[in-house]
């Protein structure tokens, strides 16, 4: 059976930078922070003082008052994204083509602030004043699971549960459920609300987040000064759909998704591998998956964490493949923008990854001032650069040794 081309035809974001996609879009092209104090918790109590949040978020936009109130942030972020893709796609579901459009939505750690929420009424309490929605508003599939039943969707309905992969892996997963022609169209992505005390305490306790005072600066990927990563939140969607009904149905076309590569670095819970030899595995699986050349790719957006040991790894994890075409192609990571979706951010750089090619302008790395010798590449720093792209690899790392890229190319 012959593989179906896939396309992208809808786009739909929730994120720190804006609650949909031309104000994301702009404000990246612009080398806008996200980033400030955090105000979802007490910064006072931590040593990390900013985040990365949604602001001015209203789910009745979106949904009904009642079902906002069943929902976690993280499951209201992904119902809001995947409307917006679905309009911005301009498909509509119904009896004729529900059971043909499928559902997969990653997320890294789901209800947080149902589960801390719900816990302190447990110890204060007690257990029977616990809700009754605790537990589908906690569990991270319940993402997908809403995003169905608000939209009606009856086909494949999954999540990928692989910490901040988790985006990443649901796209590729989707990618090939309708590559295979599981289903014809399927509404994809990640989503997350992860700033909450618990949350923020257990990434302060393994001393990952930037402890940088200066909102706008902590954000630094390949910086010689980075100091760890920025906690963010939001909801990033793709509508992706078989080449043949969007040719039907007149769609706009974004572009192509052409690869896919998912490796584990069997090496440590938290840690990559060594010089990114897991990372490296899953770029080349994902580019020979595309049927392309390394010296095809124009531009990688990285995962780029602003953290020591991943801007150094993956940057030897891209020179590992791409040899010495690695100091000609692009490379940027715009978490120093958006900060860190965690299971969101896969599926928020490949929104970015699309508009990139769209528009044929490469979104900088800000907060790029001191070089590292570890880190040598062509970061993009600073400003947005106009380029042909026809291109891009989107890179997603996460613990757990999890890798996985994603190949995108320009619909021709």
């Amino acid at each position: 059976m012959d593989n179906k081309r896939v396309v992208i035809t809808g786009l739909g974001a929730i994120t720190p930078l804006g609650n949909n996609v031309d104000t994301m879009w702009k404000n990246v092209l612009a080398g806008k922070s996200g980033i400030d104090f955090v105000t979802r918790v007490n910064k006072d109590d931590f040593p990390a003082k900013v985040a990365a949040e949604v602001k001015e978020f209203d789910p009745t936009a979106y949904m009904d008052k009642k079902d906002a109130r069943k929902m976690d942030p993280f499951t209201q972020y992904a119902v809001a994204a995947a409307k917006m893709a679905v309009e911005d796609a301009k498909l509509t579901i119904d009896d004729s083509n529900a059971h043909r459009v499928g559902v997969w939505i990653g997320s890294g750690i789901g209800g947080m602030q149902t589960w801390e929420d719900q816990h302190t009424k447990f110890l204060e309490k007690g257990p029977k004043r616990v809700s009754p929605f605790f537990v589908p508003m906690m569990i991270p599939d319940m993402a997908a699971g809403q995003v169905s039943i608000q939209l009606g969707a009856k086909g494949i309905n999954s999540c990928s549960v692989t910490a901040c992969a988790s985006g990443a892996n649901s796209i590729g997963d989707a990618f090939k459920a309708v590559q295979r022609g599981d289903v014809d169209y399927i509404i994809a992505g990640g989503t997350e609300a992860p700033i909450s005390n618990m949350a923020f305490a257990g990434f302060s306790s393994a001393k990952a987040l930037s402890l940088n005072e200066d909102p706008s600066k902590a954000s630094r990927p390949f910086d010689k000064n980075r100091d760890g990563f920025v906690m963010g939140e939001g909801s990033g969607i793709l509508i992706m759909e078989a080449l043949e009904t969007a040719l039907e149905r007149g769609a706009h076309i974004y572009g192509e998704i052409v690869g896919y590569g998912a490796t584990g670095d069997a090496y440590h819970i938290t840690a990559p591998a060594e010089h990114g030899e897991g990372a490296a595995r899953a770029m080349q699986k994902a580019i020979e998956d595309a049927g392309l050349q390394p010296e095809d790719v124009d531009y990688i957006n990285a995962h780029g964490t602003s953290t020591a040991l991943n801007d150094k790894f993956e940057t030897e994890a891209i020179k590992t493949v791409f040899g010495e075409y690695a100091y000609k192609v692009a490379v940027s990571s715009t978490k120093s923008m958006t900060g860190h979706l965690l299971g969101a951010a896969g599926g928020i750089e490949s929104v970015i990854s699309l508009k990139t090619i769209e528009d044929s302008i490469i979104p900088a790395t800000i907060n790029y001032e001191t070089p590292d010798e570890d880190c040598d590449l062509d970061y993009v720093p600073n400003e947005a650069r106009k380029q042909n792209v026809n291109v891009v690899v989107s890179n997603s790392l996460g613990f757990g040794g999890h890798n996985v890229a994603l190949v995108f190319k320009k619909y021709q």
